[in-house]
């Protein structure tokens, strides 16, 4: 069977946009199978389907198998996971674009669950900066500056992750 592995950068915040590319990547004949850490995305080729793909952000091991459960007993195929992301597909009839989520509240959880884990590891993320620019050496000086840099990113992150939420809560 042939495969392609293709990079693409997408932030939580944006999982639709995630969604759809991979939707428009089944439409054209290569249907989604993993992706790494590093954002490399497997596909694998095959007939062209209208596939809708979801995403969710679960990390909860010990109900993982019910969890799972819920989803295949709603029409949805588990593929597998990358970081706390879920990732789920389901074959769309007529054109319609299933959702896993019947409601904006349940949605707003789902980047709740993922800004709590981003608020629980902040102060430790901080206090391992704060040790890191105590160093004079000029190795960890050049570290700092990296860690200050996704120090920005990661509260850029909390940010744009707290405006989703607050948008989801008005339309309830």
């Amino acid at each position: 069977m042939t495969t392609i592995k293709k990079f693409h950068w997408f932030w939580a915040w944006d999982d639709d946009k995630q969604e759809n590319w991979l939707r428009e990547m089944s439409k054209k004949g290569w249907h989604f199978t993993s992706v790494d850490m590093l954002s490399n995305y497997i596909f694998e080729q095959g007939n062209p389907i209208d596939y809708t793909y979801r995403l969710d952000y679960f990390i909860d091991r010990k109900d993982m198998p019910a969890y799972l459960q819920l989803f295949q007993d709603a029409g949805w195929h588990y593929l597998g996971e990358m970081g706390g992301w879920q990732y789920f597909r389901k074959e769309g009839l007529n054109g319609e674009e299933p959702e896993i989520y019947s409601d904006k509240e349940s949605k707003a959880k789902k980047y709740q669950r993922l800004m709590l884990y981003l608020i629980i590891f902040f102060p430790i993320y901080s206090i391992f900066m704060r040790i890191l620019s105590q160093s004079n050496t000029g190795i960890m000086q050049v570290l700092t500056f990296f860690m200050f840099f996704f120090m920005l990113v990661y509260v850029y992150a909390m940010v744009r992750l707290l405006i989703r939420i607050t948008s989801l809560k008005k339309k309830i």
